[in-house]
């Protein structure tokens, strides 16, 4: 490992003096044992995969073709992606084979999953992760794939996207965010924007400075029970030095608290150098004798770090939500609220 890191940095600074910005910023990320996809550009096949749960409507799969499509590119399915065995789409053998054929497939660019649910890390260790090196392509997806998000990027050290899934919400923001990051590669700034309605000042989409200041790191992170799920095992990410982003959905205060003390008590927390908290949606207490509110879990697992933090960002099981480049250098600014990419995160 340690060879490798220092041939790695001995050609990225070779490479500096000789070419010019982008494949310069390639070279940084190989330094550190990043790996940049191939870009988008329209035209190129997408390939559309079920990693996760079964799509229960023939119209959410017709739904994830036309969106491809409406948004300018050649859409391939895999062989499984409308399977079935029991909640999931197909086999574990077929889900994972239909993904790792994805990216062996040379016409293929990138890869969308239709949806997410549960099933994505029975795959973890069926991937083909020397094939997934070889040929890097963007992989989009939220929620369940999470757990591919953390594995291919442990793995191999591959970007990822997190943000919409195929069979999900494509409205005039989610498209914005494909557009420019997917296809325009703009270094984003990913800043909320501020829900007004008919209130006198803004209400939704409002962000919580928990603790101020800037860091800057890698982002890793993703649905947080999917990420606790792989404490332990050869998947989970590394989080020294990173920018932690965390979202999740349908869970009880109580169990949310127990995974943000699952995550302090194997000192993933007190490696990070930064944190953002997206939207936890329908995460309210039960009946019983009371709950700790989310505020109070971000009061004693998050302001005691000292790092910059946040939350209430754009990311989740939401409509609008950003698309996230898993394992690209951002700048967190707590103050302001905002993730801005310090990096491309494409090849060329």
């Amino acid at each position: 490992m340690h060879r490798r890191q220092f041939l790695g940095s001995t050609l990225a600074a070779s490479l500096l003096s000789l070419v010019g910005s982008g494949t310069a910023c390639a070279a940084t990320a190989a330094a550190r044992g990043r790996l940049l996809p191939v870009p988008l550009n329209r035209g190129d096949t997408i390939g559309l995969v079920s990693p996760s749960s079964a799509t229960d409507d023939s119209m959410g799969l017709q739904l994830a073709r036309e969106v491809i499509e409406v948004l300018g590119f050649k859409v391939r399915t895999g062989a499984h992606y409308d399977g079935r065995r029991g909640h999931l789409a197909g086999t574990d053998e077929e889900r994972a084979g239909d993904l790792n054929a994805m990216f062996g497939d040379r016409e293929v660019k990138g890869i969308v999953c239709v949806r997410g649910g549960s099933g994505a890390a029975r795959l973890l260790p069926l991937l083909d992760y020397a094939l997934i090196r070889r040929n890097p392509k963007v992989l989009l997806g939220y929620s369940d794939i999470t757990a591919l998000h953390a594995a291919i990027g442990r793995k191999t050290g591959l970007v990822t996207f997190h943000g919409p899934i195929g069979a999900g919400s494509w409205n005039s923001f989610n498209v914005d965010q494909f557009r420019r990051v997917l296809v325009d590669r703009e270094l984003m700034e990913f800043r909320n924007v501020p829900e007004t309605g008919d209130e006198l000042v803004p209400r939704g989409n409002r962000i919580q400075t928990l603790r101020g200041g800037k860091a800057s790191g890698e982002l890793v992170g993703g649905n947080l029970s999917v990420l606790v799920a792989l404490a332990g095992s050869p998947y989970m990410p590394e989080f020294d030095g990173r920018i932690l982003f965390l979202e999740d959905v349908s869970e009880a205060p109580y169990r949310v608290d127990r995974m943000f003390s699952t995550l302090k008590l194997s000192g993933a927390l007190d490696r990070i150098a930064g944190f953002v908290f997206g939207e936890c949606t329908d995460c309210r207490p039960g009946d019983g004798y009371g709950s700790l509110t989310l505020e109070q879990i971000l009061d004693d697992y998050i302001r005691p770090l000292g790092v910059p933090a946040y939350r209430g960002a754009m990311i989740g099981h939401i409509k609008r939500q950003f698309i996230l480049p898993v394992g690209g250098r951002v700048e967190l600014d707590a103050d302001a609220g905002t993730l801005r990419m310090l990096e491309p995160v494409f090849q060329g």
